[in-house]
């Protein structure tokens, strides 16, 4: 088993760092670049960092932002947010992203995926689906949780995995920021459709929420915001807990 990745969530709203619950009531969460240089010193696999407003506000994500947190930063760096063009992905990544996150412009316009991946590389390009369950199936959203698209959340996965994707950052919407557990269905069902990594998104809430998310989830790396922001959990006492639940991470 390759090792499990923890990466922390940086939710970015006019300059600070916000969570909510279900997409909504954001409340502050502290400075970005400061919890990005405290969450690289306790030992985080790799650091998201989302201008969540950026796509609805009709604008660029903020790159001066990036250079700070990339300057911060002692490991992998993803950022999304407003990037909606091949050169925005090329700018993202010459600010200090390592790898860019692409959402509601890949559901506008798919092939954004493939020139997207044949321009930097596929390793450097995470699709981010927001999902929300309808009976028994999954539907994504877009524009930070606010549109439905119809679309069906296993078919939009098998569509850009076909595309180049070089991983998935899967969020259930009705389980963000909710610390009631992940969608551990769904993630397994993503997982075995697709032989690219995913991320899990949405609902950790206690360790048990992360193993479970890994071990029955099949989830190549596990995001989290809520449980580090406020200091819930530590990096450090999770991956002790699910190193000695025989899950290999990086200590």
């Amino acid at each position: 088993m390759l090792t499990k990745r923890i990466i922390p969530c940086l939710d970015v709203k006019d300059g600070r760092t916000v969570k909510g619950t279900n997409f909504l009531q954001l409340r502050d969460a502290g400075d970005p670049v400061e919890l990005a240089a405290r969450y690289s010193d306790e030992g985080a696999d790799e650091l998201v960092f989302l201008d969540i407003s950026a796509t609805l506000e009709g604008r660029k994500t903020f790159l001066q932002m990036v250079e700070r947190v990339a300057a911060a930063l002692q490991i992998p760096f993803t950022v999304g947010g407003g990037i909606s063009t091949v050169d925005d992905v090329s700018r993202a990544l010459e600010a200090g992203a390592d790898k860019v996150s692409l959402n509601s412009a890949a559901i506008a316009r798919p092939s954004l995926v493939d020139e997207a991946g044949k321009r930097v590389g596929s390793q450097s390009i995470v699709v981010a689906i927001d999902v929300k369950r309808t009976k028994d199936s999954w539907t994504v959203w877009t524009k930070a949780g606010t549109e439905p698209t119809g679309r069906d959340a296993l078919l939009w996965a098998d569509e850009v995995f076909q595309r180049g994707a070089g991983e998935l950052l899967v969020t259930s919407m009705d389980r963000d920021g909710t610390t009631a557990g992940y969608d551990v269905e769904l993630l397994r069902t993503l997982s075995d459709r697709v032989s690219i990594p995913l991320i899990a998104s949405g609902g950790a809430g206690t360790q048990e929420h992360v193993r479970d998310a890994i071990l029955l989830g099949k989830a190549d790396a596990v995001l989290a915001a809520s449980i580090f922001h406020y200091n819930k959990i530590s990096i450090s006492e999770l991956k002790s807990f699910l190193h000695n639940n025989n899950i290999p991470v990086r200590l």
